[in-house]
């Protein structure tokens, strides 16, 4: 689950629309988070976003995939983020809010 450090890098300069982030390593991938909370992780170079029922669709209309732990055996609620989103910053801020959003949900 190595993350390049030109990856991170790129990840966290497309994210800078959507405000002030946190990054740790952890487990050999990278968790993502905004006021104390989890909403995105990278795994080798691959950079997904947490989703629930109400954002899950627009990962599933552009044919991604969560993410699946071998050592859990089970699905993750982290969604692989579609290259074009990635690219734009602007909708990446809007995915990235609606991840936050989740991750918000989850936590009560």
């Amino acid at each position: 689950m190595a993350v390049s450090n030109e990856y991170l890098d790129f990840v966290t300069e497309q994210l800078k629309p959507f405000g002030e982030i946190e990054i740790k390593r952890m487990f050999g991938g990278v968790g993502i988070f905004k006021d104390g909370l989890m909403f995105g992780k990278i795994g080798d170079d691959i950079f997904r976003l947490k989703a629930d029922d109400h954002n899950k669709k627009d990962y599933e209309d552009r044919g991604m995939t969560s993410f699946f732990s071998a050592n859990k055996k089970k699905g993750m609620p982290y969604w692989e983020v579609p290259e074009d989103v990635l690219a734009d910053k602007r909708l990446l801020a809007e995915w990235a809010h609606k991840a936050y959003e989740a991750a918000v949900r989850s936590k009560k």
